[in-house]
């Protein structure tokens, strides 16, 4: 019995010690293609001061057409995220997330669809989603996705419609065809990226990533937060002075491929996230004010890479192309892997 006894002790305590090392390599024998990922970090063109063209982005388009996705996420948030937070105001404070989420009440006066019915309706839709889509599917569709504050597949949609067929009409009425010509000529990455190139590889959608669930952090002095903060990115704000004049010099010319290399190596990504992250950890203050904005930055990021992770969960061996900005990089490519049978790609070569 003492014996047992000790075998199972000493068992127990090897499986404490194995659970806290990384997890082992489970693939080793998968048969099948393996899943590949290239994580695209990104600059918010809607913030940078200039007219961003589909001309100025082609070049980078074609780099990443070149990888033949067969999955795209975005960094945005869709209506199911916006509706959860509406339903519970005192946990998510949807004042801070409002900026973020956009109103379906125009499309649900059209189509007559809230949100959870929009989105029931799209993922049936998918099912039977054929190769050759007419013109009338399309455009229901794309309302559909409006319906659902799925923003960005509606402008996938809507761009592989032949020009004439651009109208409104199957859930489309003027307003909602105005919105989407307005979703065509936005520089934000959502859409001058994952859309455009979402439409040009004749995909259904995109899929939207962005999280804000978990970075509600309650803080209770916001001002002294802010002060703190401030203070940490400025004592580390001549690190990456340089990198980010280049990056800046980069942005206001005509070569935005030139920038998305440059944002992409990974030297640059590391005296970003050290010069933002790192620094808000060396944070003197007593509240610790810089491991709250850290702890709410990692949970963000775990819970966006977990939403990519679904994306293609049912597509073993998929090509998935992840568009973000370039501060999530860093954990995208970690955590994403650590994912069995998942293949991180080169940024840095692909965008060659």
């Amino acid at each position: 019995m003492r014996c047992a006894a000790l075998g199972l002790f000493l068992a127990l305590s090897a499986f404490g010690a194995q659970a806290q090392k990384p997890l082992p390599q489970l693939d080793r024998k998968m048969p099948g293609p393996r899943t590949q990922v290239l994580v695209l970090g990104s600059v918010h063109l809607s913030q940078i001061e200039r007219t961003i063209t589909p001309e100025l982005l082609q070049p980078l388009l074609a780099r990443l057409a070149a990888f033949k996705p067969d999955i795209i996420t975005v960094e945005s948030l869709g209506g199911e995220q916006c509706d959860l937070v509406a339903r519970h105001p005192t946990v998510y404070l949807p004042d801070n997330l409002s900026p973020y989420c956009v109103d379906t009440a125009p499309a649900k006066a059209a189509t007559g669809l809230d949100v959870p019915a929009a989105i029931a309706e799209f993922h049936q839709t998918l099912k039977d989603w054929p190769a050759q889509p007419s013109a009338v599917q399309r455009r229901r569709l794309a309302a559909v996705f409006l319906a659902a504050g799925e923003h960005p597949s509606a402008l996938v949609q809507w761009l592989q419609l032949p020009a004439g067929e651009r109208h409104a009409g199957d859930g489309l009425d003027a307003v909602l065809v105005a919105r989407l010509e307005k979703l065509a000529a936005s520089a934000n990455e959502s859409y001058s990226i994952g859309a455009r190139l979402a439409a040009q590889l004749g995909l259904a959608r995109v899929y939207l990533a962005d999280d804000h669930t978990g970075d509600n952090v309650q803080i209770g002095d916001t001002e002294a937060f802010g002060k703190a903060m401030q203070a940490a990115w400025d004592a580390a704000a001549d690190n990456v002075k340089a990198n980010r004049a280049r990056e800046d010099a980069l942005a206001k010319g005509d070569d935005l491929l030139a920038l998305y290399r440059f944002i992409n190596r990974p030297d640059v990504l590391r005296k970003a996230i050290d010069s933002d992250f790192g620094a808000a950890l060396r944070d003197p203050s007593p509240q610790q004010y810089g491991r709250l904005y850290v702890a709410g930055w990692e949970a963000r990021n775990l819970r966006m890479v977990a939403s990519i992770r679904v994306a293609f969960g049912e597509r073993p061996g998929a090509r998935v192309l992840a568009i973000v900005g370039s501060s999530h990089k860093p954990w995208f490519d970690g955590l994403l892997g650590q994912m069995q049978g998942v293949d991180i790609v080169d940024a840095e070569k692909q965008l060659k």
